[in-house]
């Protein structure tokens, strides 16, 4: 039998995943999986759709961690590291370990006045969308700020509930940052035809538990407010670890998902890696990167060498009635092609090709099918022919050249 032990730090999807990997991979040691929430392991994705809306009862991942032999841990927070003593500090105790995953995820970036006060949610965590699900009665007025992916699903969770909801971003158009201007405007209309209003340009200046201040003097009053811009890497624990932190946060883990000290691993939301498909380091914090890391980590724990971790980054998300998918990154000199128009009522798509012709990224809104054979053609870095792309009849399989 293998005497060592894993200790996994942090019990979400990434985090049960590579207890789950390990055992794959032939691992016969110890696993321990810490939690600093006092659940056992869910998924995160219905937080701002079924469960919020009360459709699904619970969120819990389906991984038996009994029938694993794997040791959960809840309610226990790491603290800090010191990986020359192999010793996990926690707010439970010393914790020893002979290889350490780090799979502590992100946490929600806040605004002056939105921490620990009444009335004001975010949303990351299972108690989170619990709370904020009480919050969606009929008439209540919930204000929205931030219009990316999470502000988008619970505005349309919420007005199917029948509240009011007003969204607020500060800039000019919803998903800054992610989507072209022709296809953000677009997104406005979801907003219009779902009864919500969209307030860009409105950068949020204060979160009071009545509501919100606006830069240019303005004031949206709420029921409930929702803080929704953006994540961060939670990784403040490591502070003096001596572990390689990036300027955003993340743990600078190698392309084995090697976190810079002899044992230990970073994988999920809170680690960035090195690509060599896209020549710079990434930071994707999408539940498919949750999901696909684990089984490198796994592998190099139980002994074997991995293939270098280089996924083709995958996001999906429901909002408004439907279903929008995006695989790929696309560079600020990529070429836009189209397929299909925001009017039609069978979905449209927009691709995007690099200048060597190859499909490099793919933005589906209910057309599945295309973003099936797009993701392999971007995979294989495919070269397309743009006038077959364009046609919407065509399968997007039959584009390639």
């Amino acid at each position: 039998m293998n005497s060592e032990r894993v200790v996994i730090v942090g019990a979400g999807l990434a985090g049960a995943h590579t207890a789950s990997h390990l055992r794959q991979a032939g691992w016969q040691g110890e696993i321990d999986l810490l939690g600093a929430e006092p659940h056992r392991p869910y998924d995160r994705p219905p937080l701002s759709k079924e469960l919020l809306s009360g459709e699904a009862a619970d969120a819990w991942l389906e991984t038996d961690l009994d029938a694993l032999d794997v040791r959960l841990r809840t309610g226990v927070a790491a603290t800090g590291l010191d990986p020359a003593a192999r010793l996990l500090a926690t707010d439970a105790g010393p914790v020893g370990w002979d290889h350490l995953v780090i799979a502590t995820g992100a946490a929600p970036r806040t605004l002056p006045g939105a921490a620990h006060t009444p009335g004001v949610h975010l949303l990351r965590t299972l108690d989170d969308a619990l709370s904020l699900r009480a919050a969606l009665v009929p008439g209540a007025r919930l204000v929205v700020v931030g219009a990316g992916w999470i502000g988008a699903e619970v505005t349309s969770t919420a007005r199917a509930a029948g509240c009011e909801v007003v969204v607020v971003e500060a800039a000019g158009a919803p998903l800054p940052g992610v989507l072209p201007a022709e296809a953000a405007e677009s997104m406005r209309r979801w907003y219009r035809e779902a009864g919500a209003r969209l307030l860009t340009g409105s950068p949020v200046t204060e979160v009071r538990p009545d509501g919100v201040r606006l830069a240019d003097g303005g004031r949206e009053p709420a029921d409930a407010v929702l803080v929704a811009v953006g994540s961060r890497p939670d990784t403040g624990w490591l502070e003096g670890s001596g572990l390689p932190l990036a300027d955003d946060g993340s743990i600078l883990a190698d392309a084995r998902l090697r976190a810079g000290a002899p044992g230990v691993y970073a994988v999920g939301d809170c680690a960035s890696f090195p690509s060599a498909r896209y020549g710079r380091r990434l930071l994707v914090q999408h539940w498919d990167n949750a999901l696909q890391g684990p089984a490198t980590v796994a592998a190099a724990i139980a002994g074997g060498e991995p293939a270098p971790y280089d996924p083709v980054p995958y996001f999906w998300s429901r909002q408004f009635g439907r279903m929008v998918q995006s695989v790929g990154l696309h560079a600020p000199g990529d070429q836009l092609l189209r397929r299909g128009s925001p009017e039609d009522e069978d979905g449209w798509t927009l691709c995007w090709t690099g200048p060597d012709g190859a499909l490099t990224a793919v933005l589906a809104v209910d057309r599945p099918r295309d973003l099936a054979q797009g993701r392999r053609l971007v995979e294989r870095r495919a070269a397309v022919d743009p006038a077959a792309l364009r046609d919407p009849a065509v399968p997007l399989k039959r584009a390639a050249r």
